[in-house]
This record gives C-alpha cells, sequence and structure tokens, in this order.
C-alpha cells in the first residue's frame, strides 16, 4: 500500500486536529519498510545515511547503489526516481535547494533534483538497521554500569549540598555522564528480558537448550536481580538527598550552558529536544525506576516480577519435558467422570467405585509393617487413626523391588599404601631427629641442628617444663622433675635451673638462649645417670 493510500485508508481515525495530524506524518516515515519494494527503499535510505549532510541527485545515488552491490545495484534510473519522489512523501526525504551547476541541458536535466534525508528518515533507518542486525541476540545486561550511576549520584549530592553550589560545568558533565550509562543500562535490562521472556515462551526445547537456559536463569538472572536490589536503595537515598537542590542546580546549568535550547525562547514554532538530564522530566524518570513515587510500582519491583515469571514458565517447561519423557499422558477427563460417579453414588458404592478405580482395599494388603509399640484397635477409622509411611517405590510404582545398579564398592588401597608410606617416613625422620639429638647432648652451642631435631628439641623442653615444680631453697628457684621423654624414639630429655648458665640451641631455622637452664639428652634408661654426671 503507498503512502497516500495508507492515509486515506485510516483518514477516518484521524481527528483532523493538529496533533494527530502531526502524528500521523512521523508515522509516515515507518511505510518504507512494510512496502512491497522495501529492500529497494532500505538500500536507497542507506546511502543516504553513509553520509553526513548528504545531498545527492539520481546518477549519485545510482553510483553508490552500483559499488555496494546485490540485486539493487540493477535499478533504472526512471525507478529509482520514482522511489526517491515516493521516499519525499513519506518524509524521509527532502527537496534539497542546492544550487545546480550544469554545463549543458542534459546534465542539468539528470541533476536538477536532489536530494537529502531528513531527521525523521534518519532516525527511523538507524532504528531499523539496529533492529535487523540484532533483533534476535541476546543483549548482555551492562550491570557494571549500575555502579557508576551510584558512584555519579553520589558525587552530584555532594557537589549540590556544597557551600555556595555546584560548579556549573563540573555538575553538567557529571548529569550527562550519569544519564548516558543509565540509559544503557535501562535498555540493555529491557532487551535481555525481551529475549528471555521468548526464549521461555517456546514449548520446543530439547534437553541441551533447557539446561543451558535453566542456568542462564538461575545464575545470570540471579546476578542482575541481587545487584539492582542492592544498588537500588543507595541510589533512591542519592535522589531524596539531590531533589531538594534539583530545580536550583538545573537553572544554574542553564544559565551557564544553554546549549540549542536558547532556540526554544528565540523561535517558539522550534521544538528543542534537551540533552538527558537537562530536563525534571529525565530526574523524575529516574527516581521512579528505582523508587515507587507514584504507587504503582518502580523498576526494580517489575524486574523482580520478571525474574519470577520466569522461574514459573522454567518449571512449565520442565514439568511439560518430563511428561513427554515418561510418556504420561493427561487424565483430566477420565478424572472428572470418575469424581461425578463419585458425587452420585451411595456410601457402599462408592466404596465399590474406589476399589474398582484404585484398587485399594485394607491396609493389610500393603504388607507395610505398622508401628509395633503403637496398639490401634479394629474400630478406627482410617480419617483418624495414625498414619502409616509408605515408601515412594510402593506409593508411585507399586513395587518394593529396588531399581537401578548398586554401586561398586571403591578401592581405598592406593590411599591406605600412601598414607602407611607417609606414616613410615614421618617415624623414620623423628628416629634421625632422636639420633641427632643425642649425639648432640652437651655441645648444643657447637652444633647447629636441623629443623626436625630442633622441633623434637622443643617439644620435649615444653613437655619437660610443663611437668616440673618448682620450689625455692636457700634463696634460689630449683626445678624438680623436669623430664620428658618418648619410649618408641628411645629418647629422654632432663633439664634443671643452673644460675649464670646460658644455654645456645642453634639450627637451621635460627638460634635460641635458654637462661639459667642446663639441658641433657640421652637414652632413656640413662637419663639419671647422666644428670649425676653432670652434677
Amino acid at each position: 500500500m503507498k503512502g497516500d493510500e495508507l492515509h486515506e485508508g485510516l483518514g477516518g481515525e484521524r481527528s483532523g486536529e493538529g496533533s494527530d495530524s502531526e502524528v500521523w506524518q512521523r508515522l509516515s516515515a515507518y511505510a518504507y519498510l512494510s512496502a512491497p519494494e522495501r529492500l529497494e527503499y532500505v538500500a536507497v535510505m542507506r546511502v543516504f545515511c553513509g553520509t553526513l549532510l548528504a545531498d545527492l541527485a539520481v546518477p549519485d545515488v545510482l553510483g553508490k547503489l552500483a559499488q555496494a552491490g546485490g540485486p539493487v545495484a540493477a535499478l533504472g534510473a526512471e525507478t529509482l526516481t520514482a522511489r526517491l519522489e515516493q521516499l519525499v512523501r513519506w518524509g524521509n526525504l527532502l527537496r534539497s535547494t542546492h544550487t545546480v551547476t550544469a554545463t549543458s541541458i542534459a546534465e542539468y536535466q539528470r541533476s536538477r533534483s536532489r536530494y537529502q534525508l531528513s531527521k525523521l528518515g534518519e532516525r527511523v533507518q538507524r532504528d531499523a538497521d539496529e533492529v535487523l542486525a540484532g533483533a534476535d541476540a541476546a543483549r548482555e545486561v551492562s550491570s557494571e554500569l549500575l555502579t557508576l550511576v551510584d558512584r555519579g549520584l553520589g558525587e552530584i549530592a555532594a557537589l549540590a549540598a556544597a557551600p555556595g553550589g555546584a560548579d556549573p560545568q563540573q555538575a553538567l558533565e557529571k548529569i550527562s555522564t550519569l544519564f548516558a550509562q543509565f540509559a544503557e543500562f535501562a535498555e540493555s535490562v529491557r532487551d535481555f528480558y525481551a529475549y528471555l521472556g521468548q526464549v521461555l515462551a517456546r514449548y520446543d526445547l530439547d534437553g541441551a537448550e533447557y539446561q543451558g537456559f535453566k542456568e542462564l536463569l538461575l545464575d545470570y538472572v540471579e546476578a542482575i536481580t541481587e545487584d539492582v536490589s542492592f544498588r537500588a536503595p543507595r541510589i533512591a537515598a542519592h535522589l531524596r538527598a539531590i531533589w531538594p537542590h534539583l530545580p536550583t542546580l538545573l537553572s544554574r546549568i542553564d544559565a551557564h550552558a544553554a546549549g540549542i535550547g536558547a532556540l526554544s525562547s528565540a523561535l517558539p514554532e522550534t521544538r528543542v529536544q534537551r540533552s538527558r538530564g537537562r530536563e525534571l522530566a529525565d530526574w523524575e524518570g529516574l527516581r521512579d525506576w528505582f523508587a515507587d513515587s507514584d504507587g504503582q510500582g518502580s523498576q526494580v519491583d517489575q524486574l523482580r516480577d520478571a525474574t519470577l515469571r520466569a522461574l514459573q514458565s522454567l518449571l512449565a517447561n520442565a514439568k511439560r519435558m518430563l511428561r513427554s519423557a515418561s510418556g504420561e499422558m493427561s487424565r483430566r477427563r477420565d478424572l472428572l467422570r470418575l469424581a461425578a460417579w463419585f458425587d452420585a453414588a451411595e456410601p457402599e458404592e462408592a466404596h465399590d467405585i474406589a476399589v474398582a478405580a484404585f484398587g485399594l482395599y485394607g491396609a493389610r494388603h500393603l504388607g507395610v509393617a505398622p508401628n509395633p509399640d503403637a496398639s490401634v484397635p479394629a474400630y478406627v477409622s482410617w480419617w483418624t487413626g495414625p498414619v502409616v509411611d509408605v515408601p515412594v517405590a510402593l506409593r508411585e510404582r507399586g513395587s518394593r523391588a529396588l531399581r537401578g545398579r548398586s554401586a561398586a564398592v571403591e578401592d581405598h588401597g592406593e590411599q591406605k599404601r600412601r598414607l602407611v608410606e607417609q606414616a613410615r617416613e614421618q617415624v623414620a625422620a623423628r628416629q634421625a631427629a632422636a639420633a641427632e639429638l643425642r649425639s648432640a647432648s652437651g655441645r648444643f652451642d657447637q652444633v647447629r641442628l636441623g629443623s626436625a631435631a630442633m622441633r623434637l628439641l622443643l617439644e620435649l623442653l615444653t613437655t619437660a617444663l610443663g611437668n616440673a615444680q618448682l620450689h625455692t631453697e636457700a634463696g634460689e628457684f630449683l626445678l624438680e622433675g623436669a623430664q620428658a621423654g618418648d619410649e618408641d624414639l628411645g629418647i629422654r630429655l632432663t633439664a634443671w635451673r643452673t644460675p649464670g648458665r646460658h644455654t645456645v640451641l642453634r639450627s637451621v631455622d635460627g638460634d635460641l638462649t635458654a637462661d639459667d637452664l642446663t639441658l641433657v639428652v640421652d637414652s632413656s634408661a640413662s637419663a639419671p645417670a647422666a644428670r649425676e654426671a653432670s652434677a
């Protein structure tokens, strides 16, 4: 349908007011996307969108179409002229006022009609290319921008509350950055959830696709929801702090940099679209995204509801796949007919119907052993009597046989061998350390012990000091019974207090000085004799 025909077809639905006429003119700019020659129109519009302030005649457009190639490259001059004139009527192109310079009448006839792109036409084509490029793609949510929005609002709140007010240029830069980040984040959220709803509405998902989308929903969507829920209260608090200063802040920014907004006062008939964040309505939209200001719910609440609906759709798909895998059929009609029989039957007939329909007789036929500690008389009704736990296999399949293959017993032989070898190495290392201590006894200040020997010595010394008893004799403190040993290693350490004696224990890990102590390490049987000889 041509643009004029479409205009006439919908003419009865328009009210003739100026605003409706303007809306109709804007909607007409989308007509070429649904026309039968839509591929030709899109190729022509891409030629004009390829350069800024394009002012092209028919020969110029033909040349660029030939360079691009494809079926549209064979378009004739007359057909192309008809396409360009139709785009002018739809409002996608404008006639150019460019002065034509020609050297011949033929050249003038070819170049007299020149066209340029309209703002509306450029916007429509840009949106169309974006849709064609990634309409079905899963767009990643730019959740990292939410952190930047939180940080930017905190900085703006600090600037607005500063003594003397915020610097207009600095505030303008931060506001422009903030709204660019928020617009990108909000758009990515809308695109992602639209894609998610499209996928979950499918009923042809196989097992692999379902598993992938399940992980996407449970991990990725949960992370997005948690991040938004965490940041939303902080952002709402920043907005509450900014809101009293917002009119003054926007006024100072307008006085500092009016920008293209000055056209609205100089030319009242010119509509001006300000950059995001320069109008109070932009801030109201930002506030409504994170906080419920009108009782209709915020976008954060809608995000949570959308996540819940996605989970419900995922469960519905899971039930569908389980039913199709088990061959289960819907028995709703049969159950409704059975319920009607029960409703019309007498009590005695209802028992017979239940037995015939479900095969349920007395509880003794189930083969489930009752609780031996509970004695239930025979006259107790099933409705009021105690409940008997029925195994799942018996309840669902009517069989008590175990299903599946028993798992093989795991072989721990290699692990046991490794643990025995490790224990043997530890015992050998402690025995070597004990032999090293016995050989170094009496000359600790001359020998540098290994790490294992020093650890064993400190272990014995700690135990010996813990076993010792402290008493005073002739004004001196003495240690009694400061001994410790290891019967498995055949080693014993004896310590006693010797005033003025400094025993230095040297090792590869460092030196330890024991003041007023004498240490003797010897075999377990010879420890008392060693102390007497030292004394």
